[in-house]
């Protein structure tokens, strides 16, 4: 599967609690969620086992889906040519942490970055203010003939 695709669920469950990241995960009406749903099962049974984390306090640090390798087949054309077809595959990395320093995220939306401020100095031009000309207006034989018709 594409890593365009995985990526858009992994980007859902980043910084979930996992017991909500997995019921999200089942319900998905996504083909990736079932890959992305299987690394996350395996990566919590890693933490319980491993270093002996408590599984009710995991917390998806990161989630990144990044490209593999893509295999190369052909599809049959008209007129007895062929087509390449790239099938692509994709590297999926979960990071669990405890939930000690960090907080889950309850909103199932991505998080809102406060907007930096921005400093507007006004800085007065050394320039010097233009120049008012006068511009005279010549009588042409034209302008006469539209006043006479005007009036």
């Amino acid at each position: 599967m594409s890593p365009r695709k995985v990526r858009l669920v992994t980007g859902m469950i980043r910084g979930l609690k996992l017991d909500v990241a997995r019921t999200q995960l089942a319900f998905l009406p996504k083909a990736a969620s079932l890959p992305v749903l299987k690394v996350l099962n395996s990566a919590a049974a890693n933490a319980v086992n491993n270093f002996k984390l408590d599984e009710s306090t995991l917390i998806i640090k990161t989630a990144t889906a990044d490209q593999g390798p893509a295999l190369k087949r052909w599809r049959a054309r008209a007129m007895g040519r062929a087509a390449p077809i790239k099938k692509r595959t994709s590297h999926i990395t979960i990071v669990l942490t405890d939930g000690k320093n960090q907080e889950p995220r309850t909103n199932f939306q991505k998080k809102e970055e406060k907007p930096a401020e921005v400093k507007v100095e006004e800085k007065k031009s050394a320039a010097k203010p233009a120049k008012k000309v006068a511009v005279k207006k010549v009588a042409s034989k034209e302008d006469s003939k539209l006043e006479t018709s005007n009036s």
